[in-house]
């Protein structure tokens, strides 16, 4: 189902392509992937995605050149993106950001040069160094856990939560998460720190967390690489306080622990797979091989994940 759904979306997302840009032959187009390196869970998937997009739209497009390059860091990309285009020559840019203020003018630059840009998933602070936006609904990854945890939590009692990095999709979440808490004034969020999507940094949030809080009856991670990390540290504690771990992203590991009900704690998940690293780098190099541009954003819906439909989000094979 979840497939068919894929398949739908993207077909859709091909035929509704906007404005033709100037003709360009297969042959001419130089596609650069500029992406954070596989620090934890969710960039090892963006990472093994992204080297499957190159290798079938060079074996699609046989003059077509797909560079790949990970980053440990922004400043690492600011850099790569340079010889991307002074070195590599590239005319197709399709960038994830590693964080979003540090990357929007050094993505801006490369798009004032003529290069054709599609930003994937951490968004920039000014749209216009960006041609198309191609990302999961982070705006529900942080409104169905909210309400997910409201009603388990009755209404009430005390929770922690943990952020990723500084940027667009993360404020978005951020904001939908609370906007929906507002709504429960008689849950009290503690605090909420960035542990950047990782899983020993979650790990030392929450041991501060625990130090902290005598009591925490729910955690917001934000994230699956995250939730391991907060689980490794109640589990060091001893802690059965703590009746709810709501991470995220659909990581295979939970999903196979709500699958099999092993940890009570672990009750719900949201969808964001990292696929659509490969969707919009395919999409984005097929329609410049035609002389054509994506819509200017497209959104791939997230979805509650429950031990009832959690067979639907199992991928064994991924990588994450």
């Amino acid at each position: 189902m979840k497939s068919a759904f894929r398949k739908l979306a993207l077909g859709a997302l091909v035929l509704t392509s906007l404005a033709a840009l100037p003709a360009m032959a297969q042959s001419n187009v130089v596609l650069g992937v500029a992406i954070p390196a596989a620090t934890h869970g969710f960039t090892g998937g963006i990472v093994f995605w992204a080297n499957q997009a190159k290798k079938d739209l060079e074996k699609a497009h046989p003059g077509m050149k797909v560079i790949v390059k990970t980053a440990a860091n922004a400043a690492e990309q600011a850099n790569q993106l340079q010889d991307l285009l002074a070195v590599s020559k590239i005319n197709t840019l399709v960038v994830f950001p590693f964080e979003s203020a540090a990357l929007t003018k050094p993505v801006a630059e490369v798009h004032n040069k003529g290069v054709y840009v599609t930003v994937v998933d951490r968004g920039l602070t000014d749209t216009s160094a960006q041609d198309a936006y191609v990302s999961g609904d982070n705006t529900a990854f942080g409104k169905i856990p909210a309400e997910y945890l409201a009603k388990a939590m009755n209404g009430k009692g005390n929770l922690v939560a943990l952020r990723g990095i500084a940027t667009t999709l993360d404020n978005e979440r951020w904001d939908a998460f609370t906007g929906v808490m507002k709504n429960y004034p008689d849950i009290k969020i503690l605090d909420a720190k960035y542990a950047n999507w990782n899983r020993d940094d979650a790990f030392k949030v929450m041991q501060d967390y625990l130090t902290r809080f005598k009591e925490i009856d729910a955690v917001w991670a934000a994230d699956d690489d995250m939730a391991v990390g907060v689980l490794k540290a109640i589990d060091q504690s001893k802690r059965k306080d703590i009746k709810i771990v709501f991470g995220g992203a659909g990581a295979k590991g939970m999903i196979k622990t709500l699958m099999d009900g092993k940890d009570p704690r672990i009750q719900a998940n949201v969808s964001y797979s990292p696929k659509f690293m490969y969707d919009a780098i395919k999409l984005t190099g097929e329609a410049r091989a035609k002389g054509e541009k994506l819509p200017a954003t497209y959104i791939i819906p997230s979805v509650l994940i429950t031990r009832e439909n959690a067979k639907q989000f199992y991928f064994p094979d991924s990588p994450f």
